[in-house]
């Protein structure tokens, strides 16, 4: 800040001198020159010292403080090249030439910028995603933890870590991608999504008492669950084209060549979903070991039998 102070007084200081000797000797040089450096020294205050001293610092984000000083830096040198033109070119349309040029190089390097920042915009208006909403944000799964004008802060999921649940890292991902990409929202307006779980059941087990047993366990775990969704998706017939579909759990048999394959699906909530995954898996664990006539299939082979072998005694041995 110190070093920024001297600057300024320097340019100021210089924009003074000349000025003392533009009116001992009056020069038009001299007077083109004073207005450059007093325009420097404007320029010079208000991006260098009150923009970046008092807005920049208070930027936690360091993607966000980069971009915004980028940006900064580039207006700095955009103004000192308009100033310049102005106090120096006579004819105007020279100076409306060489400001559209400027400006279409300004366009060109803050393009991800402006990108970014009508991303932001259309975040805001359209409510695309909110802070605590968990989402799919180019290619990146997470819960949003905050929305800036530039990027969205995401603590991320999956990646290494199954189930859906957080890594502990942050990812910062640029607003721009909504404009262009895709935004699975899996938290806006509906908090559940559906969970597959696949058990094995051999052949000679009772399939009917299975699946008995293993549709009441599933359905005593998602009660709660499935009234809450229920009445969360009624809501929604007025707000989208919505047609209304069974919540209530249910199980799909297939013929392997090995086992009989129940597909159990049920709704869960979705940043519990692992947790609900675990109970029915122990519940039905627990249920299968009290019966005698289910039994959890396996990819084993069994032998039931050996070829009969006879050896023979060579007479000439």
């Amino acid at each position: 800040m110190r070093k920024k102070i001297i600057v300024f007084s320097f340019l100021v200081s210089l924009s003074v001198l000349l000025a003392f000797a533009n009116f001992v000797y009056p020069n038009p040089f001299l007077e083109k020159a004073i207005y450059t450096f007093a325009a420097l020294g404007i320029i010079y205050l208000i991006f260098e010292i009150l923009l970046e001293e008092s807005v920049l610092k208070k930027i936690k984000v360091s993607t966000t403080r980069y971009s915004l000083k980028k940006t900064l830096s580039i207006l700095s040198l955009a103004s000192t090249a308009v100033a310049l033109l102005v106090i120096w070119i006579a004819e105007t349309q020279y100076i409306l030439l060489s400001l559209g040029l400027i400006g279409a190089a300004i366009a060109f390097a803050l393009q991800d910028i402006f990108k970014n920042f009508a991303g932001g915009v259309m975040i805001f208006l359209n409510g695309i995603y909110h802070v605590g909403d968990r989402i799919e944000f180019n290619q990146k799964f997470g819960d949003v933890i905050d929305v800036g004008i530039l990027y969205t802060t995401l603590l991320e999921t999956r990646e290494w870590v199954s189930g859906d649940q957080v890594t502990g890292r942050l990812t910062i991902v640029p607003n721009g991608g909504v404009l262009t990409g895709t935004v699975q929202n899996y938290t806006r307006d509906f908090d559940f999504i559906w969970d597959e779980l696949t058990i094995p059941i051999t052949y000679d087990s009772d399939w009917r008492e299975a699946n008995t047993v293993i549709l009441e366990i599933v359905k005593t775990e998602t009660r709660e669950i499935v009234e809450k969704a229920e009445r969360i998706m009624n809501g929604l017939e007025g707000k989208y084209y919505f047609q209304k579909r069974s919540i209530e759990p249910s199980i799909f048999l297939t013929l392997t060549d090995n086992w009989i394959s129940f597909g159990i699906r049920y709704v869960a909530e979705v940043r519990t979903r692992r947790v609900l995954h675990d109970h029915i898996s122990r519940r039905i664990l627990i249920e299968m070991e009290k019966s005698d006539k289910i039994r959890i299939a396996s990819s084993t082979i069994d032998i039931t039998g050996f070829p009969s072998i006879h050896l023979t005694k060579d007479k000439n041995g």
